[in-house]
């Protein structure tokens, strides 16, 4: 269920979305970083420029001995503040400011110097990132003028970490969010699956349950079970009609040929042929035949699962099916063999599957060849079972092997052999309700028949 959740439509929509929401809100917080840390990095560049502009004209007012009395006041208001001053001689010689040596960082291209203040007295936790710039005074005097920056650092990492943070738990609601909503959509279109799946069963009945929210899977429902209203109506008009039609028709045929058999044993007494009657008689076997067949189908596609069924042991119906037949293929020279490698149990309806397997088995007989060979095999393991009946005849075209299931379709197209075209019809009404697979292969030559079909247990048998 997880898998195929994560597979889903609904699901895939809901990721996509956290994806667009997540790389909006990335791209809001990167915004607000650049709109607060790059603005006070200017900010912080802007008030070192300002200074160094305000102590160059007090240098070229006063003089050197008025700009170390301004240094010097500055620092004595704010002993701790985040300004940083070094007045040196032409060798670097140390005269006014807090730090006791030139940083021995380079300065970039635009002049500006990026160090670590390493004042005595400070500790090691206690190092700032300090950012200043410096110029040359008349006479060869050096002056720098920086700031602590270590509030800007901290701005700059709790944005950072607010950043990841904030990507994390939209990642994590946005992951959330869509999987909640891919199950509850999903929820609801495995109803209608679950629904359609029973229909497709048999089970006309059925209809899409509605939660009354008005919303669009509740209008998508009532728009289908609307539909299959509309279907179930038609189907059952059809069903009712055919069923009459089949009803109506085998009664006055069944009449017909009491009759022809009244009249041949009148022609018998008067010693006349009764070989035309019997002919008569024959057809209406045929057309009888014609009309159990389609009775029989369409009362195998209108049951309800489950009322006849229980546990059916396939090898001994097998063996009960190859008993029927086997005078039918002596009769034909044919060499008819039952191989089962274990004992396979289903849950199923025996005389259908009985029916089922018959129809395969006459069918194999009635195409392969004098001297041919038929073989059904059966096997299982775990959950699955699976029955192949081989023969050597004429087999049948791949193009024709999926038509040959519909209602009186036959190969030759001539119609002049015996059959009505239902007898693989009801084998796939048969398979059909019984979860069964039926797969048509080439037996190079001839033709394989495998029904696969769900076990209720299995017993392996083979000796060795």
């Amino acid at each position: 269920m997880q898998h195929r959740l994560l597979r889903s439509f609904s699901f895939r929509l809901a990721f996509t979305y956290m994806v667009l929401f997540g790389a909006s809100v990335l791209l809001l917080l990167w915004f607000i970083y650049w709109s607060t840390a790059a603005y006070m990095s200017r900010q912080a560049d802007a008030t070192i420029a300002a200074e160094i502009t305000g102590l160059s004209e007090r240098y070229d007012m006063d003089g050197l001995s008025g700009l170390i009395e301004v240094i010097n006041e500055r620092l004595s208001r704010k002993p701790t503040g985040s300004s940083i001053y070094l007045l040196t001689t032409a060798i670097n010689t140390p005269i006014a400011g807090n730090l006791n040596r030139w940083p021995t960082a380079q300065a970039d291209q635009d002049g500006w110097l990026n160090f670590r203040l390493e004042n005595p007295g400070r500790k090691k936790s206690d190092i700032h990132l300090a950012r200043a710039r410096s110029f040359t005074l008349t006479g060869g005097f050096h002056l720098l003028v920086g700031r602590d920056i270590y509030e800007l650092e901290e701005t700059q990492q709790r944005i950072i970490r607010t950043l990841i943070l904030g990507s994390i738990i939209t990642l994590v609601l946005g992951g959330a969010g869509g999987f909640v909503l891919s199950h509850r959509v999903m929820k609801r279109i495995e109803a209608i699956n679950t629904t359609s799946r029973e229909i497709i069963n048999g089970d006309l009945s059925r209809r899409i349950p509605r939660q009354h929210s008005g919303d669009e899977f509740d209008l998508l429902a009532g728009n289908l079970n609307a539909m299959l209203d509309r279907i179930e109506e038609l189907m059952e008009g059809v069903r009712r009609v055919s069923d009459s039609i089949a009803h109506d028709l085998r009664t006055p045929l069944a009449r017909l040929r009491n009759r022809l058999e009244l009249l041949q044993a009148e022609l018998e007494k008067t010693g006349q042929d009764p070989a035309l009657v019997e002919q008569a008689m024959t057809d209406a076997d045929g057309l009888l035949k014609t009309f159990n067949a389609l009775l029989r189908i369409a009362r195998i596609e209108t049951r309800q699962h489950g009322e006849t069924f229980g546990e059916t042991d396939m090898g001994a119906l097998l063996r009960d099916v190859v008993e029927l037949y086997e005078p039918l293929a002596e009769e034909k020279g044919q060499s008819l063999s039952l191989q089962a490698d274990a004992r396979v149990y289903m849950h199923g309806d025996r005389d259908l599957l009985f029916q089922a397997m018959a129809n395969l088995l006459d069918n194999a007989i009635k195409y392969t060849p004098p001297q041919g060979l038929i073989e059904i095999t059966l096997g299982g393991q775990a959950n699955n079972g699976q029955i192949t009946i081989s023969d050597n005849g004429v087999g049948i075209p791949e193009s024709e092997r999926q038509q040959v299931f519909q209602h009186f379709y036959r190969l030759e197209k001539s119609r002049t052999s015996p059959g009505s075209g239902l007898g693989l019809s009801l084998v796939e009404a048969v398979a059909r309700i019984h979860d069964m697979t039926l797969r048509l292969e080439d037996n190079q030559p001839g033709l394989r028949v495998r029904c696969e079909f769900p076990t209720s247990r299995s017993i392996n048998i083979n000796k060795s």
